[in-house]
């Protein structure tokens, strides 16, 4: 931001889609007294709609905005906003919109505070499907204790240790999976957009839920980068096991993976997770990569798949993907948790402190690379 202390009056204006949390409000309240702060409660249908039906004169004189996607309609109904906190990890929602277009409005994301509870979700399902869970709990459901007949297709489990987990888009998420996925054995390989061949260039810089990541980048055993096919499929060749995904969608990235990549995938009939969107995948080619894998009279394929985002959502109820017996689909939901709010709202608490001091702040959208 440059300059020097800040303690001009400002006002903070807070459009969210459930009950206002006073007690974060009392507490950004009197860690900085100059801010006078406005809550709207939300209660449209769609939090993630941008029409939330806020009348224009609401945005006059705001100069912070905390949103998941409602905004002002033009910038000029908003003629004092300095900066936006997003409470989601991106803003490929409001790409297209003319505050993310025509303005210079500092965008910040609350990326950072999804690590623990995706990096859980991620090693849940991966565990459901390789432990047989659901086959288990059908028995408990039936009062079935049928450990004969269990343990043919028990004995065919595979534990973490040894595996490869590749990490495609080895940001916040990414880190704290493999953070997980390291301590239980796995071997863990990474892959960005750029090249970090320095020490310093694996940090992360962003917000980090204390205990949780992979500050220093000292975790990936081989770190892959690059924005092309050939890199792509280099990284892939590397018989991964359970590969992540979690890079951020933008024009670049939809429809990343296709067939050419889940058959490479398939020669180690791998595991995908994917945490990121559902556009990232060509889901067609997905779910006939999945029929194979399921096929033992088929070479290749993939093993299976967990899919907290799907293309389109909701999913339809006649989709396909419903019924691949070797897929996990639920309802975008890994993200969610009890102190995902608080977290959302510590980044922006630390982007005031440093706003007042004039420092540079952090989780700052780079409109140019969609992140």
């Amino acid at each position: 931001m440059g300059g020097g202390p800040n303690t001009k009056p400002e006002h903070l204006l807070i459009t969210l889609p459930f009950p206002e949390p006073k007690a974060i409000i009392e507490r950004i309240k009197n860690s900085h007294p100059n801010i006078k702060v406005t809550y709207r409660n939300l209660t449209t249908a769609d939090p993630f709609a941008r029409d939330q039906g806020i009348p224009d004169d609401t945005w006059k004189d705001a100069t912070i905005l905390v949103t998941l996607a409602a905004l002002p309609h033009s910038p000029s109904d908003c003629p004092n906003l300095e900066l936006i906190h997003f409470l989601s990890a991106g803003t490929n929602h409001i790409a297209n919109h003319p505050i993310y277009t025509d303005t210079n409005i500092t965008l910040t994301t609350s990326s950072g505070i999804h690590g623990p509870q995706i990096s859980e979700w991620v090693l849940m399902t991966a565990l459901v499907h390789s432990h047989r869970y659901h086959e288990l709990h059908d028995l408990q459901k039936t009062h079935n204790w049928d450990q004969t007949g269990q343990q043919g297709r028990l004995r065919t489990i595979r534990d973490n240790v040894g595996q490869r987990f590749g990490v495609l888009g080895y940001g916040s998420i990414g880190r704290q999976a493999g953070r997980v996925f390291k301590a239980m054995g796995s071997d863990v390989i990474a892959y960005t957009a750029s090249p970090r061949p320095t020490p310093e260039s694996k940090k992360d810089h962003g917000f980090i839920v204390p205990g949780t990541g992979d500050a220093d980048g000292s975790i990936p055993s081989a770190w892959f980068s690059g924005t092309d096919k050939a890199s792509l499929h280099h990284f892939l060749s590397q018989d991964i096991d359970h590969l992540l995904v979690s890079v951020p969608l933008t024009k670049e990235t939809t429809h990343l993976l296709g067939k050419e990549e889940f058959d490479i995938l398939g020669r180690q009939k791998a595991f995908i997770s994917n945490i990121s969107r559902g556009q990232i995948l060509q889901q067609d080619d997905l779910i006939a990569a999945l029929k194979k894998g399921a096929d033992p009279e088929q070479e290749g394929g993939l093993r299976g798949a967990a899919l907290d985002v799907t293309d389109p959502e909701p999913l339809p109820r006649d989709s396909p993907l419903w019924d691949v017996p070797n897929c996990i689909v639920t309802p975008h939901i890994s993200g969610l948790g009890v102190l995902y709010v608080d977290r959302a709202f510590q980044v922006l608490e630390v982007n005031l402190v440093k706003r007042e001091k004039g420092k540079e702040l952090i989780n700052v959208v780079d409109r140019k690379k969609g992140y």
